[in-house]
């Protein structure tokens, strides 16, 4: 599985915007599929998950109810819909896809990495 992250960008604090992930291959409902974002001098934090179905959503507590992840499995791809974003949401956005786990907050269950895109919220 290939993944492909995008729409990224600056913005103001309280705009919105929409990341894609586009994905590879023939399973992708198969998948659960994980956003997460790495800031500057940071560790690299979970975001948001939803599992193969969507189903399953599950959030970080400091973008609950401000995210939104969401997936098209017959366009293979995943979304994080972002609203009311904040100068500390700023980081580079990762998604992520892996086949079995539980604990989809844990980085280290994902089998599959896309490249990143920037997020830079001004204030």
């Amino acid at each position: 599985v290939q993944l492909q992250a995008s729409g990224g960008g600056l913005v103001q604090a309280g705009d919105s915007l929409r990341l894609s992930c586009a994905a590879s291959g023939r399973t992708f409902s198969g998948y659960f599929m994980g956003w997460f974002r790495q800031a500057p001098g940071k560790e690299r934090e979970f975001v948001a998950a939803i599992r193969g179905s969507g189903g399953l959503t599950y959030y970080e507590d400091s973008v609950k109810g401000r995210f939104t992840i969401s997936r098209d499995n017959a366009k293979k791809t995943a979304y994080l819909h972002m609203n009311s974003l904040k100068p500390d949401d700023t980081a580079v956005y990762y998604c992520a896809a892996g086949r079995y786990g539980s604990t989809l907050y844990k980085p280290e269950i994902y089998d599959y990495w896309g490249q990143g895109t920037q997020v830079t919220v001004s204030s």
